[in-house]
């Protein structure tokens, strides 16, 4: 019969209920509702658990072939986006941020850009450089100058 799910599940209902139970996640939950479905013959194909999760039957299969290949640990598993590389790199990041806590500074973001081109070999465009300095950083290229100018004013 088409659609009949051809799979066979190690755990026991009992083991899959109380795993349901300690599931932290929604998709950790959702997989192992139709682990459980599928068990305990709630839903008899692999198209009618997907109607009850409200899933295609696609993403099951995947799920099930996952399950396959590696059981619950590979099916549970979190899968990490890699993402794309940043350009200013986190020893650079670091270096700019002792950088900036000298009292010399920099006079702008476009300074920094050269700086870090000059001396660390990183060409990064000015707005990741701004993005970088003033919202990750929470720095600003002029403040460490401002305090060196207070402490000259003063004096006079």
């Amino acid at each position: 019969m088409a659609g009949v799910c051809k799979i066979e599940i190690r755990e026991s209902e009992v083991e899959l209920k109380q795993l349901l139970g300690q599931a932290k996640t929604g998709s950790e939950k959702e997989r192992l509702q139709v682990l459980y479905l599928l068990k305990t013959k709630k839903a008899l194909s692999v198209t009618h658990a997907a109607e009850i999760v409200g899933r295609n039957r696609v993403t099951l299969q995947n799920w099930l072939a996952e399950y396959r290949q590696g059981g619950l640990s590979k099916l549970l598993s979190k899968k990490v986006s890699t993402g794309r590389k940043k350009t200013i790199p986190q020893w650079a990041e670091k270096a700019l941020e002792k950088r900036l806590k000298l009292e010399e500074g920099f006079n702008s973001y476009g300074e920094i850009c050269q700086w870090l081109e000059s001396k660390l070999g990183r060409a990064a465009n000015y707005k990741t450089v701004h993005r970088l300095v003033h919202y990750r950083l929470k720095a600003s290229p002029k403040i460490a100058r401002l305090a060196q100018r207070r402490t000259v004013s003063e004096k006079d």
